[in-house]
């Protein structure tokens, strides 16, 4: 394909909104997992959970910054390399992200200082609730991220006035087609993102033998989470792919690499499709059982890749493989998830060193299956931008392929240094651990609010113990 001005821009918020999702999808669940923490200490007063609450805070808040950064970067994109699309939807998608700030941006402002920086200096109370309401900001986020992007996959609630969508039904259009499937699917794949980092850090230290309470306490959660969460997955994905098989055909068949619809479909395990040929290469399939899935009938038929024009379809490689990574890793937190629900049923969790081991290395997996998962939605519209409204040709904005590529490589430059440095520095947070004063009142501190100096020299007597 030709590097023009429009390939260069889906290729730039490509790797933009890829570094983008991972972390709103992170902090999602880590707010409300930290609010659990929190609330289940003011219940129980057990001083390890307050510990665990204000460590992962700090993680939550570099994880939060780096998401608010990458995310005004994308705000900038639509206007200048999309600039057609704000020009055809904005009457719709516009309101919509203004809603999230009006709502959740708003909600979060208002208590995550308070959160962030209340230790010792609000009451427990006041401190907790502003724990459970950046929790609820940030799904009231995702809420309305996802009501616009569900709207531009499957839109309704509009009417085009001289080529431009205007909206007649807000339900319609916030409530669409959908919309239950993609946030269900997006909702449950941030908790089990989380859960599975939890378990994994809890898994580190109890590896080597430190925070042994607090590692106990991340594994317990960590896996409940992820052995309730990750069949549950299974069942929203089935609904969220016949949802998919009715609005958006043709990425279905890109997803199966399903060439031929007067046939059923094999389940296809692996294959190298090719475009050109329209066929598969090198194919190792099951037969019948992608139709069996898609059409819950053994010889159920769908549309295949050939019922559409060369130009109404998505690239297949892309889909097919996001797919199938995006499956195999939820098999693997479905079987990881029991497995440790066994273990933990058995008693045997915490001695069960090879389990620990392999968890300890699994962190990544919620992170690569978000990915995939979103290279499978995204790269499948295509050469849709809003299905059936707007192509992604038509949408980009009058600018040249030289001002693209050179924001592109300096988008690539700036976020290699940021986001390793951000990295780095959770790297080095989890390394510290959950160290550190935890509750006044168990410590000795003074009644009065502490000072961050006095916080600071507290938490120094306590790494030195």
């Amino acid at each position: 394909m030709d590097l023009d001005a429009t390939f260069l821009a889906r290729i730039q918020f490509a790797f933009t909104v890829s570094f983008h999702i991972i972390f709103p999808s992170f902090s999602i669940g880590l707010a409300a997992f930290i609010a659990t923490l929190l609330v289940r200490w003011r219940m129980t007063g057990a001083e390890h959970l307050h510990r665990l609450a204000r460590f992962w805070t700090k993680v939550f808040a570099v994880s939060f910054a780096m998401g608010v950064v990458s995310g005004i970067v994308l705000s900038y994109e639509f206007g200048t390399n999309w600039s057609g699309f704000s020009r055809t939807v904005g009457n719709i998608t516009g309101p919509l992200l203004g809603y999230e700030v009006l709502t959740a941006f708003f909600l979060e402002a208002s208590f995550l200082g308070i959160m962030l920086f209340g230790w010792n200096r609000v009451s427990p109370n006041l401190h907790v609730t502003s724990a459970v309401l950046v929790a609820v900001g940030t799904s009231i986020s995702a809420f309305w991220i996802l009501a616009a992007n569900s709207w531009m996959h499957t839109p309704t609630g509009h009417a085009m006035e001289n080529g431009v969508a205007v909206p007649v039904s807000w339900l319609e259009i916030i409530f669409n087609p959908s919309f239950p499937y993609r946030f269900s699917h997006m909702f449950t794949a941030a908790f089990l993102t989380t859960s599975i980092v939890v378990a994994a850090v809890g898994a580190r230290y109890l590896i080597t033998d430190r925070f042994v309470e607090e590692a106990k306490t991340m594994l317990r959660m960590g896996i409940g989470m992820v052995a309730l969460l990750a069949p549950l997955q299974l069942v929203i994905g089935d609904a969220h792919g016949l949802n998919t098989a009715e609005h958006q055909p043709a990425k279905v068949a890109a997803m199966e690499a399903h060439w031929d619809g007067s046939k059923p479909a094999d389940l296809i395990l692996f294959a190298w499709p090719s475009d050109s040929e329209e066929t598969n290469h090198f194919e190792i399939a099951i037969p019948n059982v992608a139709s069996l899935i898609i059409t819950h009938q053994w010889d159920g038929l769908f549309k295949g890749l050939k019922d559409f024009a060369p130009q109404d379809r998505p690239p297949v490689k892309p889909v097919f493989f996001a797919f199938r990574i995006m499956v195999g890793l939820g098999m693997l937190m479905i079987a990881g998830g029991l497995i440790g629900a066994f273990l933990w049923w058995r008693g045997s969790l915490f001695q069960t060193r090879w389990y620990l081991t392999a968890l300890s290395y699994s962190w990544p997996a919620g992170f690569i299956a978000i990915l995939a998962g979103w290279w499978v939605t995204e790269t499948g519209r295509q050469p849709w931008l809003v299905h059936g409204i707007l192509r992604t040709a038509d949408a980009a904005s009058p600018v040249s392929a030289g001002a693209v590529l050179t924001t592109l490589v300096l988008f690539i430059a700036v976020y290699s240094v940021v986001f390793s440095m951000g990295i780095y520095y959770i790297n080095r947070l989890i390394e510290k651990g959950p160290v550190g004063a935890s509750v006044k009142s168990s410590q000795g501190l003074p009644s009065r609010p502490l000072s961050a100096a006095e916080e600071a020299a507290h938490e120094a007597i306590e790494e030195g113990r």
